[in-house]
C-alpha cells in the first residue's frame, strides 16, 4: 500500500510540475499558457482535429499515469534517481513527440524544445519522488 501511495504521489507531482519549463518560457514570450494542454486534447480518440482543454487534461492524466510507473522502475535502486528519471523523460519525449506527436498537427506545431524540457522535468520529478521513502 505504501508503494502504491508513493507512486500516486510521484505521478500527481510530475503531472502538476512537469509543464514548468514550457510555462515559464510561454510567460516570458507572452504566449498562450494553455495551448500545449489544449493541443494534447487531440490525442483523445475522435478529437484529432478538435483540440480542447478538458480533453487535454484528461490525455495528460492518462499519459502521466502510464509513463510514471515505468520511470519509477527505471530509477529503482539507482544512485542518481533524478538524473536517471530526467534521462527516462527524454526517452519518453522521443516516443511522445518524435513518433506519436508527429501524427497530430496541434502537437507537432508546438515548439519542441520546451516540450522536451517538460518531459525531462516529468522524469526528474518521478525519479525524485519515487526514490523518497
Amino acid at each position: 500500500m505504501g508503494r502504491d501511495r508513493n507512486m500516486l504521489k510521484a505521478t500527481v507531482a510530475a503531472w502538476a510540475l512537469s509543464g514548468a519549463p514550457s510555462t515559464l518560457l510561454a510567460m516570458t514570450r507572452r504566449d498562450d499558457l494553455l495551448w500545449p494542454s489544449i493541443a494534447a486534447g487531440t490525442l483523445v480518440p475522435g478529437r484529432r482535429d478538435r483540440p480542447g482543454l478538458a480533453a487535454g487534461l484528461a490525455a495528460h492524466t492518462v499519459v502521466s499515469a502510464l509513463w510514471a510507473p515505468l520511470v519509477a522502475k527505471a530509477v529503482e535502486g539507482r544512485r542518481h534517481p533524478v538524473l536517471v528519471g530526467a534521462a527516462a523523460g527524454l526517452a519518453i519525449a522521443a516516443v511522445d513527440l518524435g513518433i506519436i506527436g508527429r501524427r497530430y498537427p496541434a502537437i507537432a506545431a508546438l515548439p519542441q524544445a520546451p516540450q522536451w524540457a517538460d518531459h525531462a522535468a516529468f522524469g526528474a520529478v518521478v525519479g525524485w519522488m519515487s526514490a523518497r521513502r
